[in-house]
């Protein structure tokens, strides 16, 4: 539970980035078709740098924060709790990792077409192709700084959502006292506790 809530955190940041620098993109070129673009590190090197440092949190790399996102919860994937059912989850398994590999793909194709390579001839001297203004700097700044700090620091937002993850698996035990939903029951009779308490959470009850 905590690398989906992770990884739902640093998607919206690392996401959020990249749809940051798309539209600066678009703003300079004027067109969103990667055919037309390349050379953004000729053109504006410290935005084709951005691009690429995105990218490669996209992708999950150690010290970034997509890393805490993807990583444990392939690995969980494979040693799921008992009551869960081994073959399916280690098969979710063998399709993350399948999916992991083909969104690198794209996004290093991606990058190869926008960033490297010459300008083309239509923007080759194009006055409207600057590096990133002050303004974007100051827009981007945010996302990245938590995009490094979270990679670095996971434990500031496990932190921040243990006591909600912790309170989702909270039911009253079979002698009346709270305790692990995972540890106190097996089998389909812990979920359906869990689906009562939720309901009833929803209720006001």
């Amino acid at each position: 539970i905590n690398a989906a809530v992770f990884g739902m955190v640093a998607h919206g940041i690392i996401t959020g980035m990249l749809f940051f620098l798309a539209g600066s993109v678009k703003d300079r070129y004027h067109t969103m078709e990667m055919s037309r673009l390349g050379g953004l590190l000729q053109q504006a090197p410290r935005m084709g740098w951005i691009l690429g440092f995105c990218v490669m949190a996209s992708l999950g790399l150690p010290g970034l924060a997509g890393f805490w996102g993807e990583f444990p919860a392939i690995l969980a994937s494979y040693n799921p709790a008992e009551i869960l059912n081994e073959a399916v989850f280690r098969s979710y398994m063998v399709i993350a990792a399948i999916g992991t590999v083909l969104a690198a793909g794209y996004l290093l194709w991606m990058l190869q077409k926008t960033a490297f390579g010459n300008a083309r001839a239509e923007f080759a001297d194009s006055p409207d192709i600057t590096d990133a203004s002050p303004r974007e700097y100051l827009a981007w700044a945010p996302l990245l700084v938590l995009i490094v700090v979270l990679g670095f620091f996971p434990r500031l937002l496990h932190e921040a959502t243990d006591p909600a993850v912790r309170e989702s698996l909270q039911v009253e035990a079979v002698n009346g006292s709270p305790g692990d939903c995972l540890e106190v029951e097996r089998g389909e009779e812990c979920f359906e506790r869990l689906r009562r308490v939720g309901e009833q959470a929803g209720s006001g009850r």
